[in-house]
């Protein structure tokens, strides 16, 4: 059974919401950054095929079983965008480089840009999870994931990270900046991938 696995992330909001799934079943989730390990190219137009590649290239960099994340908000007037470009959004239109530190505010704004005028608001986070044993695992374990809301005009909540301040939840009245932390690991599309990927994974050990 599995003990200890490196994120194909760099993430620290990721890592932070996989350490604490994955903190029940006492496997430790160890960041890419902590092998020296540089992020992958992500080419591709699909979630899977990113994950894929991250995956395979953080398990063959640290030797670990590796866990990687493809995700990303899909806005439905906007035919799916951000969709794999979401950390890079801005980028695609401003061409400036990519900053940990105001990414997600830059992002935001674009998504809120390219919204004006637009009534519909409907929008998805989308995940899929792949967790290779090793660099060459043949069948790796996939999961996938989706969590539906809506866009709101301006953001509200400092929590989360990501689009989660603009991702509005009727049913709960709050964005998924608002929510704790707790409840966002309960209802998120990461956190339903996450459970799938738990009944493969312990399925197969069984």
């Amino acid at each position: 059974m599995l003990k200890k696995i490196v994120l194909a992330s760099n993430n620290p909001g990721k890592l932070r919401e996989f350490a604490a799934l994955f903190a029940p079943l006492n496997i430790e989730v160890l960041p890419q950054s902590s092998f020296n390990i540089p992020e992958a190219e992500e080419p591709h137009p699909t979630f899977i095929e990113n994950a894929l590649v991250k995956a395979r290239h953080a398990a063959r960099l640290s030797g670990l079983p590796a866990l990687a994340d493809d995700s990303g908000l899909c806005v439905a007037a906007l035919n799916g965008a951000p969709g794999v470009q979401s950390a890079r959004y801005d980028q695609l239109f401003s061409g400036e480089a990519k900053s940990d530190a105001r990414n997600d505010v830059r992002n935001c704004a674009r998504l809120l840009e390219a919204l004006r005028d637009t009534t519909d608001r409907r929008a998805h986070y989308y995940c899929v999870l792949v967790l290779l044993r090793h660099a060459d695992d043949p069948q790796p374990l996939i999961a996938e994931g989706e969590w539906h809301g809506e866009i709101l005009d301006a953001p509200r909540g400092d929590g989360g990270f990501g689009y989660d301040p603009l991702f509005f939840l009727p049913e709960l009245g709050q964005t998924s900046a608002e929510i704790p932390a707790s409840l966002k690991n309960t209802l998120s599309h990461r956190a339903f991938a996450f459970r799938q990927l738990f009944d493969r994974l312990y399925g197969e050990a069984a």
